[in-house]
């Protein structure tokens, strides 16, 4: 074969568990043990057809002609490692990982190299002591072809590899139950909620706010993945295992921790515990003054990155620790902000804006003070909390000053992205914001759902699943990206399979937040688009009692009575809503559906032209709605499309 031909190959990288610090103890005994995993790897090679590239210390790249060949090959070494450590006393065993991608590769002079090498390299540390991790490429091609278990282990961020990739693994047959094959990445990381141990219940949100500050700060490091907040917090105050934690958040590592406040003074505790084997890793306290509070969070950062192994750059050591402000009463504020923008509720974000206005009345150049003020009118307009008039034009404001503040704020260039995508329509600049975003802050979750939603609305729905999927997994409990699912299944943006597994995805949104009135609207869609229509009802209701009477789901009650023939319910919640419009704001975008849906046509595109009027932040989402597809037929809407400069779909 020519120096330099490239062409497609099966790859197994193999690697001696412990070989390092075995040989630092024990040199003359790890040469012997990689001499006799040499012995007992080199015929199952021949046997399998596989090429041996090279050794590199104890590690053998191999390489086949097919896959079949290395899967079988892999599981053979396997077993014959076991049959082979029966007899020896412990010290004298071999522990071996093995991982296998396929893909292509450049051959020069005999060795091989390629992306695909990389990604075989990288997955073998994944397996356990005696085990095979596969990648949903090899597992694609041999699920059918060869006896074994095959386990998904979800997707994994690998070094130096751009996307997460999905990865598997095979489950011995002397292993025992499935349950006992799971490996957590140990640079998948959680920060449970901090407890308040606090005299006063009202510092429960120096608790809270310093949970969601540890997780961003812990995210700047961009080797590892970290659990979105919304995921963590459903562990609040719960008795549940780090074991059990760390399965469902597909987290290997986790930090829990308590913090107490007593005057000017806060003390810190937190440890850090292997998931997999429920091991303690490191235990820190820290007795300082609440003016130390942003040292303690960079320290834990970097314990995190210590202990894991993880070399940080400069960027990230510098962005770790940066501080946000000098004015702790301003930080204060801020926190308190943001445990009120949680809440979610009207009252809570009208409260958030006054903490954010008074934080910055203390320290004018705060920036992340802007961008919670910009996150609080945008979520608030999404809730339909406050008009796209109100909003909107005061979000882009805020973002752009915070911006000039620091112009490698990740979350800023989020919210301007999201002003350009949700109201000026500039989505040729929004897709430029967002992705600005990842590049600065690639564990910013928030920022891929809006970038897949931007994606999906211009009709680019492969590339909008690609951006979930580049988020490694968006978690069930994350509700604005479920209640995408729920009122727009169907629309393929997400490509998230059929109606009862979206209504799966929507009753996990609803256990988790019971009390979060959108997850039960979400639920009531994906209910009736399983054709369970008094289920869909039910939760409509229920929503409805929990937002306190919301306009918004009162609206989508109003639409699935109309979609179910209900005529007169539907018209009775629509005649509310239409007095009430008079009084506060109702989304157009909301009563055009219900008109249309009841076949008051006209009515409906005299909405649809003021919701253009107004720049109607869910106009765009008519686009993903599976039943607005006679809607959007009608040569009015192409119109509005048109003006909105929307590619035709």
């Amino acid at each position: 074969m020519s120096q330099g031909q490239r062409r497609l190959a099966a790859i197994m990288f193999t690697d001696m568990v412990g070989y390092t610090a075995l040989g630092q103890r024990n040199e003359a005994l790890s040469l012997a043990l990689v001499e006799e995993q040499r012995k007992v790897i080199r015929p199952i090679l021949a046997r399998h057809n596989g090429r041996e590239v090279k050794t590199m210390g104890d590690a053998f790249l191999v390489e086949f002609p097919n896959t079949v060949d290395a899967v079988r090959c892999a599981y053979d070494i396997q077993r014959a490692i076991r049959e082979y450590n029966f007899t020896l006393e412990p010290e004298k065993r071999i522990h071996l990982r093995i991982g296998v991608h396929v893909g292509e590769v450049v051959e020069s002079q005999g060795d091989i190299s390629g992306d695909a090498v990389n990604v075989a390299s990288r997955i073998e540390q994944l397996a356990e002591d005696g085990g095979v991790c596969l990648t949903k490429q090899v597992h694609d091609h041999v699920k059918s072809k060869v006896d074994l278990p095959l386990l998904a282990m979800g997707p994994r961020t690998l070094k130096n590899v751009s996307e997460p990739v999905e990865v598997y693994r095979i489950g011995m047959p002397w292993g025992g139950r499935e349950e006992d094959f799971a490996v957590l990445d140990g640079k998948r990381v959680a920060v449970l909620p901090f407890a308040n141990m606090s005299p006063d219940p009202a510092d429960e949100y120096l608790a809270d706010g310093l949970t969601e500050e540890l997780i961003s700060t812990v995210s700047k490091i961009g080797e590892l993945s970290v659990v979105s907040r919304t995921s963590v917090m459903q562990y609040k105050g719960k008795p549940i295992s780090i074991g059990e934690i760390g399965k469902h958040l597909m987290a290997g590592t986790i930090l829990e921790g308590s913090v107490r406040k007593a005057g000017s003074r806060i003390r810190v505790t937190v440890q850090a515990v292997d998931a997999s084997l429920d091991r303690h890793l490191w235990a820190e306290s820290y007795d300082r003054e609440l003016q130390d509070v942003f040292a303690i969070q960079s320290d834990i950062a970097e314990r995190v990155a210590s202990s894991l192994k993880v070399q940080l750059l400069s960027s990230e050591k510098e962005a770790i620790e940066r501080k946000p402000t000098e004015n702790i009463e301003a930080y204060k504020l801020f926190l308190r902000g943001r445990f009120h923008f949680y809440l979610q509720s009207r009252v809570g974000f009208d409260k958030a804006l006054e903490c954010y206005r008074e934080a910055l009345n203390l320290d004018p150049a705060y920036a992340y003070a802007f961008v919670g003020l910009s996150d609080a009118y945008h979520i608030g307009s999404h809730w339909g909390f406050y008009s796209p008039e109100e909003a909107y034009p005061r979000m882009k404001e805020l973002a752009v000053k915070a911006l000039e503040i620091n112009p490698g704020l990740a979350e800023g260039h989020a919210s301007l992205g999201a002003v350009y995508f949700h109201y000026e329509w500039r989505w040729k600049e929004a897709e430029e914001e967002f992705m600005k975003a990842i590049e600065l802050k690639p564990n910013y979750l928030n920022v891929y759902e809006m970038y897949s939603w931007l994606l999906a609305v211009l009709g680019r729905d492969e590339e909008s699943a690609q951006v979930i999927r580049r988020a490694a997994l968006i978690p069930p409990e994350y509700p604005s990206v479920w209640l995408r699912v729920g009122y727009n299944w169907g629309g393929g943006s997400l490509r998230l399979g059929s109606a009862e597994q979206v209504v799966e995805m929507s009753e996990k949104l609803v256990k988790s937040n019971p009390e979060f009135a959108f997850g039960h609207d979400c639920l009531g869609f994906a209910y009736y688009r399983a054709s369970r229509t008094a289920e869909a009802i039910s939760e409509l209701k229920m929503a409805v009692e929990l937002s306190r009477g919301d306009s918004l789901i009162k609206g989508d009650l109003a639409l699935l009575h109309a979609f179910m023939g209900e005529k007169a319910e539907a018209e009775a919640v629509l005649k509310e809503l239409q007095s009430l419009s008079g009084r506060t704001y109702v989304s157009n975008v909301s009563l055009a559906c219900i008109l249309f849906a009841l076949g008051r046509r006209d009515e409906a595109f005299e909405n649809l032209e003021e919701a253009y009027e107004r720049k109607a932040i869910d106009l765009p989402d008519v686009r993903k709605m599976p039943e607005m597809n006679e809607l959007r037929a009608d040569p009015r809407w192409i119109y509005i499309e048109t003006q909105m400069g929307l590619p035709r779909s």
